[in-house]
């Protein structure tokens, strides 16, 4: 399996998008974070929220080609079970649903990240360290808010049995870590 240099420098070299590395970091963050929390390989899940977007300018974010078209940049370089999570977190691609732990994980922690960076945006600051678990559950209910985060994706943090508030707050820690260092 590809070391985390390695996947850097696979990141860096197809990623030119600040935002959009921040977002694969993030995921990388909160997928050690659930790893730890269900007892996986906090690696392979670490890669496979680092490494989920590599083709996302490749394929300019085509959902029909965006998430499948990574299995060509990752293919021998990562184990089975991550490049079909990988394949999986963009569901409308690959015309199946997510079914394994993994897919569901995946799916869930990259979109949470996405809700929990509009909500920073939102508070006096910009900081993430002021954000609180409530807020992010609370943004949850409000559809208008960051529309296209895809709420289901982040409710299927329970299809892997960690219940919604766990699950941001989790997410919220692994992100905060993330901005110390």
């Amino acid at each position: 399996m590809i070391t985390r240099e390695e996947a850097i420098k696979l990141l860096e070299d197809n990623i030119s998008s600040e935002n959009m590395k921040k977002h694969c970091y993030a995921s990388e963050a909160v997928m050690r974070a659930v790893a730890r929390r269900l007892g996986k390989d906090e690696e392979e899940w670490g890669l496979a929220g680092l490494l989920h977007d590599i083709d996302v300018e490749i394929t300019k974010a085509d959902p029909y080609t965006h998430g499948p078209y990574a299995e060509k940049i990752l293919k021998d370089k990562v184990t089975a079970e991550m490049l079909d999570a990988i394949a999986m977190h963009n569901e409308v691609a690959t015309g199946k649903p997510r079914e394994t732990e993994f897919q569901h994980a995946l799916a869930a922690a990259e979109t949470i990240t996405g809700l929990i960076t509009a909500t920073t945006l939102v508070y006096p600051g910009k900081k993430i360290e002021g954000v609180k678990t409530k807020s992010i559950t609370k943004r949850m209910k409000e559809k208008a808010f960051a529309a296209s985060v895809k709420r289901e994706n982040i409710m299927e943090c329970e299809k892997i049995g960690i219940p919604l508030n766990e699950f941001a707050e989790l997410s919220l820690n692994a992100m905060k870590e993330l901005d110390k260092i």
